[in-house]
């Protein structure tokens, strides 16, 4: 089973824009999220995937593996299929732009879930994590995800999802980590849709997926992801990124 690790990386950001491209103790964002990803050792391949010259020349003059996108495109797994069209790859991982935070233990839970999968039923497989703190829940930067009883995601959402109607009942809110693996055939599959009316009114892209009868199996996670959306992500991973490294 060939696996590869494919990262997303638009210049132009909605949110924050060149945030890829902000320090982050030393390294750019981009070329710190590469250099975790690669340093896992669970990939044939790693490879950045970008519209932006400048993304090109900064993962480029790092040693690292990119190309550049030849089509315009509105979604990360858009220019993720693109880039592995021609791919001999049975498997292909997501890893955000904006997570250098990756960790070779989630990773490895994701490709597991393939591995046990002898009847090819699921098509994607995703972290989450449980939110605690209010602000975090009701943040809409956040995707929140519900699950059924085996952990197959049945919605994402920016809204809070479950909706607490009953307060007396502890329901867990999960949030959504960015990072997928794909099924090669499932991600080429999205990669010729439209995009679908949910997709568009949420403005998540995973959606698509669902409305269109695929399968995604959410894993677990204890990590606290790390994502950089805005300034203030970026002032916290900085600091997150001082508490671990700073003494190595």
């Amino acid at each position: 089973m060939k696996k590869i690790a494919v990262i997303p990386a638009r210049y132009q950001a909605s949110r924050f824009p060149a945030k890829l491209m902000q320090d982050l103790c030393g390294q750019s964002v981009i070329v710190r999220t590469y250099q975790a990803t690669l340093q896992t050792g669970l990939f044939d391949e790693v490879v950045v995937a970008t519209d932006s010259d400048i993304i090109y020349k900064e993962v480029k003059n790092n040693g690292g593996t990119v190309i550049k996108s030849k089509r315009e495109h509105h979604c990360g797994s858009d220019r993720i299929a693109e880039a592995v069209e021609n791919s001999d790859a049975d498997i292909v991982v997501n890893v955000q732009g904006d997570e250098p935070f990756t960790n070779k233990e989630d990773l490895e839970k994701l490709i597991g879930v393939f591995e046990r999968d002898e009847q090819k039923e699921i098509s994607l497989a995703s972290l989450m994590h449980v939110m605690a703190k209010r602000e975090d829940i009701e943040n809409p930067n956040n995707v929140k995800v519900v699950t059924d009883m085996q952990n197959n995601a049945i919605y994402f959402s920016r809204s809070v999802i479950p909706f607490p109607r009953d307060l007396k009942i502890l329901q867990p809110v999960y949030k959504h980590i960015g990072i997928y693996a794909f099924r090669k055939e499932a991600l080429l599959d999205f990669y010729t849709q439209s995009p679908t009316p949910l997709e568009q009114s949420e403005k998540i892209e995973c959606i698509r997926y669902l409305e269109h009868g695929k399968k995604i199996k959410m894993i677990l996670t204890d990590h606290t992801s790390v994502g950089i959306d805005t300034p203030a992500d970026l002032e916290s991973a900085r600091s997150t990124w001082k508490e671990r490294y700073s003494a190595t």
